[in-house]
C-alpha cells in the first residue's frame, strides 16, 4: 500500500515536470520548506507574518504595503535601526518567496 503511494507520488512529480518544466519543489517551494527542519521554516514564516502584520493568505500587494508601512516606522532616518530594516526586508522576501517566483520581482 505505501509502496503504491510512493510510486504514485513519483509518477505525479514526473508528470508535473513534463507538463510544466519544473519539479514540484521548484513550482511550490513551501512543499519542501517544512521537511527536514522540524518546522523551522513554518516558525520563520509565522514570525515574518507577525512582524509585518499580515494574514496567512495575504497576497503580494498586502505584503508590499505592510512592508512599506513598517519601513516608514523603523527606518534609521526616523529613529529606527538598520537591523530593524534588515528584519523587515527579510520578512518581506520570505513571504514573497512563499508565494512563488513570479511574485519576487
Amino acid at each position: 500500500m505505501i509502496l503504491r503511494l510512493v510510486e504514485l507520488a513519483v509518477l505525479a512529480g514526473l508528470v508535473l515536470r513534463f507538463l510544466t518544466g519544473q519539479w514540484p519543489w521548484e513550482r511550490w517551494p513551501w512543499i519542501m520548506a517544512g521537511l527536514g527542519d522540524g518546522g523551522e521554516a513554518r516558525r520563520r514564516e509565522r514570525q515574518a507574518r507577525v512582524l509585518l502584520g499580515v494574514r496567512p493568505a495575504a497576497p503580494r500587494e498586502e505584503i508590499i504595503d505592510a512592508h512599506r508601512r513598517l519601513i516608514a516606522q523603523v527606518h534609521p532616518d526616523r529613529g529606527g535601526t538598520s537591523d530593524a530594516v534588515f528584519e523587515a526586508n527579510a520578512a518581506r522576501d520570505l513571504l514573497l518567496e512563499r508565494l512563488g517566483p513570479k511574485n519576487l520581482g
